[in-house]
C-alpha cells in the first residue's frame, strides 16, 4: 500500500504520532496508556513504527489473513483452539511418498 502509515490518507497516524486534530477519531484505550501526556504519547507511538517487519513478517501475516488462519506462537494457536473449538492451523502436509525419508517413518 505505501511505504509508511504517514502516507496513508485515511490512516489515523497523523492523529496519534503528530496531534493533528481530527474530530473523526477518538483515542483508542491502548494508545491512552502509552504515556500520560499528549506529547509523550505521540513519541511513543513514533518509535512503533521505526523499525520495519521482516518479509517472512510480512507473508506470515498475509497468509494467516487470506487463510483465516490464527498467527501467533503455539501456546496462542492452543488457546484459540481451545476456546473457538476449531483449528487454528493447517494441518501438516502428508509428505513425499516416494521419499525414503516418509517411507521409513
Amino acid at each position: 500500500m505505501v511505504d509508511h502509515p504517514s502516507d496513508y490518507p485515511w490512516s489515523s497516524y497523523q492523529y496519534n504520532a503528530r496531534g493533528e486534530v481530527n474530530q473523526n477519531i477518538t483515542p483508542h484505550r491502548l494508545y491512552l496508556r502509552l504515556a500520560k501526556t499528549a506529547q509523550a504519547r505521540q513519541k511513543a507511538y513514533r518509535a512503533l513504527f521505526q523499525s520495519r517487519l521482516s518479509d517472512q513478517l510480512l507473508d506470515d501475516i498475509r497468509e494467516s489473513t487470506n487463510k483465516a488462519w490464527v498467527l501467533g506462537s503455539k501456546r496462542f494457536k492452543w488457546q484459540i483452539e481451545k476456546k473457538l473449538n476449531r483449528r487454528a492451523e493447517p494441518l501438516p502436509k502428508g509428505g513425499d511418498r516416494r521419499s525414503e525419508k516418509y517411507r521409513e517413518s
